[in-house]
């Protein structure tokens, strides 16, 4: 166990004033009118951190191009008719990146925790963006200590079940191992990449993990989307990272593998548990932007938008 579990107001009170964008940098580039922090419901909280990356580099740049690429998404969405930013008690607020400074692993994660913990007391729906994914152990955690009944879902084409990774047990490749640590109510999604250490941890600690070969293979069957979603419990927290996509789709991040997922399936995925489930966060990460290819960028900010329609209620 990372953390301590602590309901203290004071802990996470807030000491200064919450530095937030405005419609020139925020996320979709909306007006104050709806995405200051006293009235939006929902926040996103970039976290650029980047340490133990072990192939492509770049997700420090991640969430500002997440940012800026949310300037041409659209704000209807046509499948859900809706303007989700523009609902009352629904805005969206756009948070300055967390001051990492030269903090790295438990530190980093300390701080991560108490920032989106704080939110959490404030009846803010939270999405962090990274950032490698060693950051999502935190939201995590900090949901986990919030709400009861809870499962992870974690879309990824690799486990990050290893115990360490090129000797930090707070490596992007070992995320999930520290989020088993305080529980296994973990759904894997996508996988194809993994060491035979993290195989038989999934074995016997009995995480439920699709393999991307059992899926394509029609093992689970058609319906196995319906398959996933009836494993989760009443609250599910969302760990998403990119990786999870097909490299055709996605070929903006670290390690990008063959045979992985479309957008159309995926939404099938993410909106029918957001009708079945109570999504109370989720964190996108893994994005390293390319210049010379700003799809993915644009791609990621849509996925974030989407995810956002799908999981929060009009009020």
């Amino acid at each position: 166990m990372i953390w301590k579990n602590t309901n203290s107001t004071e802990k996470h009170k807030l000491k200064n004033k919450i530095k937030y964008r405005t419609i020139k940098n925020n996320f979709l580039a909306i007006d104050e009118k709806y995405s200051n922090y006293k009235d939006s419901g929902i926040v996103i909280l970039p976290v650029p951190y980047e340490q133990t990356t072990s192939y492509g580099k770049g997700t420090s740049k991640g969430p500002e191009a997440i940012y800026k690429a949310s300037h041409y998404v659209e704000f209807f969405d046509d499948e859900l008719n809706r303007e989700l930013c523009f609902e009352k008690g629904n805005g969206i607020c756009s948070l300055n990146p967390v001051e990492l400074k030269d903090k790295k692993g438990k530190k980093v994660l300390d701080l991560i925790y108490e920032n989106v913990k704080r939110h959490i007391d404030n009846k803010k729906f939270v999405v962090t963006i990274g950032g490698e994914h060693s950051i999502s152990t935190a939201p995590i955690r900090a949901h986990y200590d919030s709400y009861k009944n809870l499962s992870v879902l974690h879309f990824d084409a690799h486990s990050d079940l290893r115990e360490e990774y090129e000797g930090s047990k707070y490596s992007h490749a070992s995320f999930a191992a520290r989020v088993a640590e305080f529980t296994a109510d973990i759904t894997q999604v996508g996988i194809r990449a993994q060491c035979k250490a993290e195989y038989d941890f999934i074995k016997k600690k009995k995480i439920n993990t699709f393999y991307a070969f059992e899926i394509r293979s029609g093992m689970h069957g058609f319906d196995w989307i319906n398959k996933i979603v009836s494993s989760l419990k009443e609250n599910v927290y969302i760990t998403f990272d990119v990786d999870y996509f097909d490299p055709s789709l996605m070929p903006s991040t670290g390690t990008p593998e063959p045979n992985g997922f479309f957008w159309d399936e995926t939404m099938k995925l993410l909106k029918l548990t957001g009708e079945k489930k109570n999504v109370v966060g989720f964190d996108v990460v893994e994005l390293s932007p390319k210049k010379e290819n700003p799809f993915p960028d644009f791609m990621t900010a849509k996925l974030v938008y989407k995810m956002l329609n799908y999981f929060v209620k009009q009020r």
